[in-house]
C-alpha cells in the first residue's frame, strides 16, 4: 500500500502518550475480560446441567468461534481505517465505511447460516460422536442466528472504540455477563415456568444477549453527545460499493490472521491429546491462564491500533512513533510481571483450576507448572505479534501480516511442536517450545515490518 507522506509536529511528552493508552486500553482490557466471563458463565451453567450438554456446549462453542473470528476480521479492520479516517477530519468516510462494514458482517452471517444448520455432518466427519455431535447442532441452530449480530455489535464497538468512547464498551460487556446468567437460569434450567432447554437454553440466552447489546450500543452510537452528527445509519440501505470492496479488501486478510493462529493452538490441543490425558488437562489450563493474561495484550493492541490510526490519518510520523513505542514498552512491561508469576506462582496458579480430592490433580500440577515455565517466554512473543498486529492495523496494512501469520503458525509453529514433541521425544514441553517458535517467527517479522515501513521511514 502507499502510505502517505510523513509529516511531523512536536512531540507528545511520553506521560500523555501513556495517559491516552491507559484511558483507551482499560476499559477494552476490562471488556475482553468480561467477554471472557461471558464463556466461562455458558461453561459453568451448563456443566451444572449434565456431563453431555457441557461437552456438546464446548464443541458447539468452538465451531461457532472458529467461523466468528474469520467474520470478526472486518471490525478489527474497520478500528485502523475509521481512526484514520478520524485523524484525517473525514467523518463521511467513517460513516461509509463503518455502514459497509455492517453490510459485510450481516451478509457474512446469513452466508453461515446452512453451515450451522448442518453442523452435525462436519463434526462427525471430524470424528465427533454422533449424539454429541447432534447435540451441538441443536445448539449451533440456534446461536447461528446471532452470528450476524455479534459481528455488527463488534463493528459498531471498533467504531466506538476509534472515537475513544471505550468506557460505555466496558459497561455494556458487564450488563451482558449479569444478563445472560439470568437468561441462563431460566432457559437452561427451566425455572418461573419457562420450558426445560438444557444446552439449547444456553443457545438462546446468548442468541438474546447479542441482540440486546447491540440494539444497547446502537442507541448509544447514535445518539450520544458528540456523536449524534455522524448519522451513522442514515440511508443504511443504500449501498456502497466502493467503501464495501475497500472494508472487505482489509478485513478478509485480518479475519484469515486470526484463523491462523486460533486454529495452531486447536492443533496443539489435538497433538496433546495424544501424548496423554493427564498433559492435554495441563495443556488446557496452562492455556486458559495464558489467554486470560493475553487479553491485557489484545486491549492494549486495540488503543494501539486507534491511536496509530489517528496519527496516520493526520500524516504525524513523530506521533505515530512516539505512540507506537509508548504501547509496546508498555505491554512489555506488563509481559515481563507475568514472566514472574508464571516461574515463581505456576503450582498456585496451576491449583486453582483443580480439586485436591482428584487423584490425577498432583500430576496434572507437575506437567501444568513446567509448561508455565515456557509460558514465559510464549507470553513476550505472543505480546510482540499482537502488539505489532495492531500498529500494522492502525496503518491499514493486514496483507503482508496475513502471510506471515501463515507462515509463522503453519509452516514453523505447528511442524516445530510436532518434530520437538514426537520425532525428538520432548512430549508437552517440546510441543509449548514449537508454539513459541511460531509465535516468535510472527512477532519479529511483524516488528519488523511496522518499523521498517513506509508510513515511518518515507
Amino acid at each position: 500500500m502507499h502510505a502517505p507522506a510523513p509529516t511531523s509536529t512536536e512531540p507528545m511528552p511520553i506521560a500523555r502518550h501513556l495517559r491516552a493508552i491507559l484511558l483507551l486500553g482499560l476499559p477494552l482490557i476490562g471488556s475482553n475480560l468480561a467477554q471472557m466471563l461471558l464463556n466461562v458463565t455458558d461453561t459453568v451453567m451448563v456443566g451444572w446441567y449434565g456431563v453431555e450438554a457441557l461437552a456438546a456446549l464446548v464443541l458447539g462453542t468452538s465451531f461457532f468461534f472458529s467461523i466468528f473470528m474469520l467474520g470478526n476480521g472486518i471490525a478489527l479492520a474497520m478500528m485502523g481505517r475509521v481512526s484514520a479516517s478520524l485523524g484525517a477530519g473525514d467523518e463521511l468516510q467513517v460513516r461509509r465505511d463503518t455502514r459497509m462494514g455492517m453490510w459485510l458482517s450481516i451478509l457474512f452471517g446469513l452466508a453461515m447460516l446452512p453451515v450451522f444448520w448442518n453442523s452435525a455432518a462436519i463434526l462427525r466427519a471430524l470424528g465427533q460422536q454422533p449424539g454429541i455431535a447432534a447435540l451441538a447442532q441443536d445448539y449451533l441452530r440456534i446461536l447461528g442466528f446471532g452470528l450476524a449480530p455479534a459481528l455488527v455489535m463488534m463493528v459498531i464497538r471498533a467504531y466506538l472504540s476509534a472515537q475513544e468512547r471505550t468506557a460505555v464498551l466496558l459497561w455494556i460487556t458487564l450488563a451482558a455477563v449479569a444478563v445472560n446468567a439470568g437468561l441462563n437460569w431460566l432457559f437452561i434450567f427451566g425455572n418461573w415456568g419457562v420450558p426445560e432447554m438444557g444446552v439449547r437454553g444456553a443457545a438462546l440466552a446468548s442468541l438474546l444477549v447479542n441482540l440486546i447489546s447491540l440494539l444497547v450500543q446502537a442507541i448509544y452510537a447514535t445518539r450520544a453527545r458528540g456523536l449524534e452528527h455522524v448519522q451513522l445509519f442514515q440511508r443504511f440501505w443504500r449501498p456502497d460499493w466502493e467503501a464495501f470492496w475497500a472494508v472487505a479488501r482489509v478485513g478478509l486478510p485480518v479475519g484469515l490472521t486470526a484463523v491462523a493462529e486460533g486454529s495452531m493452538f486447536q492443533a496443539s490441543a489435538l497433538m496433546m491429546g495424544w501424548i496423554g490425558t493427564v498433559e492435554l488437562a495441563a495443556h488446557g489450563i496452562a492455556l486458559q491462564i495464558a489467554s486470560i493474561v493475553f487479553m491485557v495484550h489484545m486491549g492494549l493492541s486495540n488503543a494501539a491500533t486507534v491511536r496509530a490510526g489517528r496519527a496516520h490519518g493526520a500524516r504525524d510520523v513523530r506521533l505515530l512513533r512516539d505512540g507506537a513505542l509508548v504501547s509496546v514498552t508498555l505491554s512489555l512491561g506488563v509481559g515481563l510481571l507475568t514472566v514472574l508469576a508464571f516461574v515463581f506462582a505456576g503450582k498456585w496458579l496451576t491449583e486453582l483450576f483443580l480439586d485436591e480430592a482428584n487423584p490425577a490433580s498432583a500430576e496434572i500440577v507437575t506437567y501444568g507448572v513446567r509448561f508455565l515455565m515456557v509460558a514465559g517466554l510464549f507470553q513476550l512473543f505472543d505480546l510482540m505479534q499482537v502488539m505489532a498486529l495492531g500498529l500494522l492495523r492502525g496503518v491499514q496494512d493486514t496483507r503482508v501480516p496475513m502471510w506471515m501469520a501463515g507462515l509463522s503458525y503453519w509452516l514453523i509453529g505447528i511442524p516445530a511442536s510436532y518434530l520437538l514433541a514426537f520425532v525428538l521425544g520432548y512430549g508437552g514441553v517440546g510441543l509449548w517450545f514449537g508454539l513459541v517458535l511460531g509465535l516468535a517467527s510472527a512477532g519479529g517479522m511483524m516488528m519488523w515490518r511496522f518499523w521498517r515501513g513506509p508510513w515511518l521511514t518515507g
